[in-house]
């Protein structure tokens, strides 16, 4: 059987949050394509639902969570399928996670080494080579002294170095897929620069996908190869890096680029913002959700968009781009 091109296909996933005021409809036919050996950003306003798409990839859910509709297939096999031991098994195995906040993901009461240790519990290796291990991948990303680290609890470490120490225990296990979920947005300007350059050169040694998601464009444009784009719990466009910056077909997507302070080149004393609010996915609107928001709207748009075609490989849920294709 031959192999995908793509380590993950999500397909019309859609996920509800029960509440006192109904169903959240949180994630509404997402659908998205990662290629294996590739890094694609995820990227929208905060509550568009990117925190939520990766929790569903790795079935980190609350209780209040139902998966309505959809397939993840990863290698082929379809994670919703899968038993929580057989989640378990994935999770830190062939699929690892680097959350936003490592001080919070990080256990503050036991040492960095011990933690990096017992993560390796699936290893058939002594404590000593787990400790060698350990000290090798904080050498990789680039700690110093690591073997006297190893000792060091979380508060003894910058935010930076920290992210860092979640970087090396994500990629311990030389994962296939590797999930960032905003892993730079609590550091300032110049440790995220380093940051994006440690991981460009881990993804090429360990040759594993990444789906990296923030809502930093600058940080897309420098790091990725495709690029998709979310608003209100839909995916309003996804494509290459180029077609995305260069061509956006969305008028959202044009929006958050005009938005983008690394974009703005005069002087100003306010910046721009997308007028209006993210919808209520209690009850969303009729049609296409970014409507009642949108500068281009016109009469179609009361018919929720399929995805049409841009240019190859880039697509659009918009029905200007119909308009311009029959034009």
């Amino acid at each position: 059987m031959q192999r995908s091109e793509n380590l993950l296909e999500i397909r019309d996933l859609s996920l509800s949050f029960r509440t006192p005021r109904g169903r959240v409809k949180a994630l509404r036919n997402v659908s998205l394509e990662v290629p294996r050996q590739t890094i694609v950003g995820v990227v929208g306003e905060s509550g568009c639902g990117k925190s939520t798409l990766v929790s569903t990839i790795m079935r980190l859910l609350p209780t209040n969570a139902e998966i309505t509709g959809g397939e993840i297939l990863f290698d082929g096999q379809d994670l919703l399928k899968k038993s929580r031991k057989e989640m378990r098994a994935l999770r830190g195995g062939r699929i690892s996670m680097i959350f936003q906040d490592p001080m919070t993901s990080l256990n503050p009461v036991l040492s960095i080494g011990r933690q990096m240790i017992d993560i390796q519990h699936r290893e058939n290796r002594s404590s000593r080579e787990k400790r060698e291990r350990a000290a090798e991948m904080l050498q990789r990303v680039g700690i110093p002294d690591p073997l006297s680290r190893l000792d060091s609890y979380p508060h003894q470490f910058s935010g930076g170095m920290r992210q860092r120490i979640a970087i090396a225990m994500a990629l311990m296990a030389e994962p296939d897929l590797l999930i960032a979920d905003e892993p730079t947005t609590a550091l300032d300007a110049t440790l995220e620069v380093q940051i994006i350059g440690l991981l460009e050169r881990l993804q090429a040694d360990f040759g594993c996908s990444i789906i990296f998601v923030t809502h930093h464009l600058g940080v897309v444009a420098e790091l990725c190869e495709d690029v998709v784009v979310m608003y209100a719990g839909e995916v309003a466009e996804r494509g290459s890096v180029r077609d995305i910056f260069h061509r956006p077909a969305h008028p959202y997507t044009d929006l958050l680029l005009k938005s983008d302070p690394g974009r703005i080149k005069e002087r100003r004393r306010e910046l721009p913002t997308i007028p209006g609010d993210i919808p209520d996915l209690v009850n969303p609107p009729q049609g296409c959700i970014f409507r009642e928001r949108c500068p281009k709207a016109f009469s179609r748009c009361i018919e929720p968009p399929p995805h049409y075609v841009a240019n190859p490989g880039h697509s659009a849920a918009c029905h200007l781009v119909d308009e311009e294709v029959e034009a």
